[in-house]
């Protein structure tokens, strides 16, 4: 293949499927030496910039944004690196204020080539070839360096101690909520998976933990002892109060906890008057007031002398498409990507208070998600349910999903073709005069988003 071959991002992501790609439930081993190996040819791409490293369970895409956008206020140029993309690939590698030029990636991807084309396993360290996710994080750092970004707030793809993107060297690492999740891969308590995502954590540099269950902070504060790493916590070095969600959004109150003296606490200080700061987001759901305060935190970290004015600002820019989305027309459609039963709660609770009539559902995730839970939580919300599959990408049981609906909702169909589930669900919604719910995976918010507000590419 020739250098200079690509003429879109389009065709590097054709590119990177010839990898393996465990989103697509392919296997490997998690390890790091590829990644820094590949990284060190590159006169490592990812070094050289303020970098605010985030992990989670959920709601990290929402944080890297709000980090993202808080730092953008202050004058810097920041890098964005977040994953799954929704309608294309290249919306994982961005600017805080929004795409990147084709060009950027493009040359950015022909740098990377002459390290893997014509390459076998032996060539690479432990006998494997490089991943899809390797290869798309080598690349955002690549093209991170090359538009002269001073900042990159990046977005762990699966757990984090051996995730592709811990080769950073984090100002500050951020961890959200930890549920059960990917337990094949990260253990199958709260505890172990916690362990995993405090991998991220590095010696002597602070990090900033969402509100967590008593298994995962405990994990992170042995680990924040062991790196001696100072740790900060939403509710209690930071409150989120007077939380309000509306179509418009969320708002809150920020005030300060109880912790005095330290050298954040005396930034926050100054980011925070004493009757507190209110600060608002264009995304629904009381769960945004949460992740604002740990945007606040991880970026106040990041910078000491941040204000009030530019958290405002950040925050009030921070958007991301399927986190509660609201589509214009009729019916009143809502993409919401939650795929775990804590976020399917949090979601059915928003989709409860903001459209108390009629609603309907239309539900699919991928094979290894806790459908029975998330059926429990769903069920008895909702007129009508339709299960379908989240499109092709990932690998999915539509029937199983559909007898944890059925027996909990004699309302609940399955129409396993991603399309003719939409046009039914749309079709109910419509002859009910009901708000429909998209939720359960981000990829089949994807699939409605393209049929609804149709976009070029991939």
């Amino acid at each position: 293949m020739d250098r200079g071959r690509f003429t879109s991002t389009d065709a590097i992501f054709d590119y990177l499927m010839r990898y393996v790609n465990v989103e697509k439930g392919q296997a490997t081993v998690f390890k790091l030496d590829r990644m820094r190996s590949l990284a060190s040819a590159l006169s490592d791409p990812h070094k050289g910039r303020l970098t605010i490293h985030i992990a989670g369970s959920k709601g990290k895409g929402s944080v890297s944004t709000m980090c993202a956008r808080l730092l953008e206020e202050t004058g810097l140029k920041v890098g964005l690196y977040t994953s799954p993309h929704l309608i294309r690939w290249k919306e994982r590698i961005a600017f805080a204020s929004g795409p990147m030029e084709e060009k950027t990636l493009i040359e950015a991807m022909e740098e990377i080539l002459p390290l893997v084309e014509g390459k076998g396993p032996s060539d690479f360290p432990g006998g494997e070839e490089p991943t899809f996710f390797e290869l798309t994080t080598l690349l955002a750092f690549c093209a991170f360096r090359s538009t002269g970004c001073n900042a990159q707030v990046i977005e762990v793809g699966l757990g984090g101690r051996l995730d592709s993107t811990n080769i950073v060297e984090p100002d500050v690492s951020v961890i959200t909520p930890i549920e059960l999740e990917h337990t094949q891969f990260l253990g199958d308590t709260i505890a172990k998976i916690a362990f995993e995502k405090a991998g991220i954590i590095k010696i002597g540099k602070p990090v900033c933990v969402s509100a967590q269950k008593a298994e995962a902070m405990e994990a992170f504060e042995k680990k924040a002892a062991e790196t001696q790493s100072s740790l900060y916590a939403v509710g209690r070095d930071i409150v989120a109060r007077d939380i309000a969600v509306s179509l418009g959004g969320t708002s809150c109150t920020l005030t300060l906890g109880m912790r005095t003296g330290d050298s954040l606490a005396l930034s926050l200080s100054h980011i925070i008057p004493s009757g507190g700061l209110e600060i608002s987001s264009p995304m629904p759901g009381a769960i945004q007031a949460q992740n604002m305060a740990l945007a606040l935190l991880a970026a106040a970290c990041a910078l000491p002398g941040l204000s009030s004015g530019a958290v405002a600002r950040g925050l009030a820019k921070a958007s991301l498409p399927a986190r509660f989305e609201i589509l214009p027309g009729e019916p009143t459609v809502v993409l919401d990507g939650a795929h775990t039963p804590e976020s399917v709660r949090l979601t059915i609770a928003t989709m409860m208070k903001l459209f108390p009539g009629k609603r309907v559902l239309l539900f699919a995730c991928a094979h290894d998600k806790r459908h029975e839970e998330m059926a429990e939580l769903l069920a008895s919300h909702f007129e009508r349910i339709i299960i379908t599959k989240p499109g092709t990408f990932k690998v999915s049981e539509p029937e199983k999903v559909f007898e944890s609906f059925k027996k909990r909702s004699e309302a609940t169909s399955l129409v396993a073709e991603t399309s003719l589930a939409l046009k039914a669900a749309l079709a109910e919604a419509s002859a009910r005069g009901a708000a429909l719910l998209v939720t359960g995976s981000f990829y089949l918010c994807a699939e409605a988003k393209k049929r609804l507000e149709p976009t070029p590419g991939k």
